[in-house]
């Protein structure tokens, strides 16, 4: 009896021929966890079918990943690298993301802490020096990050394995995308005419300009989960308060009950009753990273609990989260940072959501129709 989980198949087909949309003659590069295995069998199978001409395999997550990410030679890398080492960018990774078309990232660390004790400011001088690398990724090719589900993701997220794979695959390949695209396109829509928004819930009252800036409809297109729509912020504009509801979570580090004042758009003040520390040091990691770099709200109902895990957690329907740091070009954000640190509220418990001083969602549920 073979133990294949056939829906390893449906999310790779997913992966391949619905969001990066594979096609004849492109050059792929799949970056994975080893755990991850399985799935990078079945999607590299799959881009073959799909005409790919090249394809190549990295079982280790480098610079064209994340700095903050967790890899056995990213922990190496950070215990013994030298300043200039730490420094040096990496031109043959470039090299190599120029010259291809496609990149998926499947992720499956064994150890989600793995980097929690190497200095944040150290991870946070990496990603500066990475950024040019990532940006070119992100706005040249067409890529896509998701999840294999394995038994340290399943314990992160306090649920046993089989609760976790399904839990992961109700999420992703147990939803119809284009009527989510279609649904969500209405939401896009109605926050491109906004200028004002207005966020209200427990030790929360902050409000934002995004007039002029573009919302993007994220129905799986960069990651799947998805179930979003996200846009920038007029970056002097951010003004008042916000806790957030879940712990920060910034390269397997934990950094309970934060809390952002803003002024003119800057945060002014940022408390933790955990972390509080390094909380301030990431955010003057540079100028930028005291600013607002992306509002996004969270719209995927079938994600409906925190599992410690941003990809999942950003998609959590009636949540909002602000990423303070760099923005997205499609965006129109002007925020330039090396740091993009995505924080949660949950507004599933008595928070409000204004649009021009409309109430559009309360207790996380949508008051206008989609």
């Amino acid at each position: 009896m073979s133990l294949f989980d056939p829906r390893v198949s449906k999310l790779a087909k997913l992966l391949v021929n619905y969001c990066i949309k594979a096609k004849r003659g492109d050059r792929a590069i799949i970056a994975a966890d080893y755990a991850a295995k399985p799935l990078v069998k079945e999607v590299y199978k799959e881009l073959l079918l799909a005409g790919a001409s090249e394809i190549r395999v990295h079982y280790d997550f480098e610079d064209q990943w994340s700095a903050r990410y967790y890899s056995e030679l990213n922990e190496v890398f950070y215990k013994y690298a030298s300043d200039s080492q730490l420094a040096s960018f990496p031109k043959t990774a470039l090299y190599e993301i120029k010259n291809s078309d496609v990149w998926v990232a499947i992720r499956a660390t064994a150890n989600t802490r793995g980097l929690t004790n190497i200095d944040p400011v150290k991870i946070s001088k990496r990603a500066k020096v990475v950024r040019p690398l990532i940006d070119w990724r992100v706005e040249k090719t067409r890529w896509i990050i998701t999840n294999f589900p394995i038994e340290s993701l399943a314990q992160e997220a306090d649920m046993s394995l089989s609760d976790y794979e399904d839990f992961v695959y109700s999420g992703t390949i147990g939803i119809d995308w284009n009527k989510v695209y279609k649904e969500q396109e209405k939401l896009r829509k109605i926050i491109d005419r906004t200028q004002e928004v207005h966020i209200i819930g427990k030790d929360t009252d902050l409000t934002l300009n995004i007039q002029g800036r573009k919302a993007v409809n994220g129905a799986g297109e960069f990651n799947m989960p998805d179930g979003e729509v996200f846009t920038s912020v007029v970056e002097d504009s951010a003004d008042g308060f916000i806790s957030y509801t879940y712990p920060a979570l910034y390269s397997g580090k934990e950094f309970h009950e934060v809390r952002l004042e803003f002024k003119k758009g800057k945060v002014v003040s940022a408390t933790a009753t955990k972390g509080e520390k390094d909380l301030n040091k990431i955010l003057d990691i540079d100028p930028g990273g005291r600013y607002i770099g992306e509002l996004g709200i969270g719209n995927n109902f079938k994600i409906d609990r925190f599992v410690k895990d941003i990809l999942f957690d950003e998609k959590i329907g009636g949540t909002v989260h602000l990423a303070l740091g760099k923005g997205y070009k499609e965006t129109l954000s002007k925020n330039k940072s090396a740091l993009h640190w995505d924080m949660i509220k949950d507004l599933r418990d008595g928070g409000e959501l204004w649009f021009d001083g409309k109430l559009v969602q309360k207790n996380g549920k949508w008051l206008i129709k989609l």
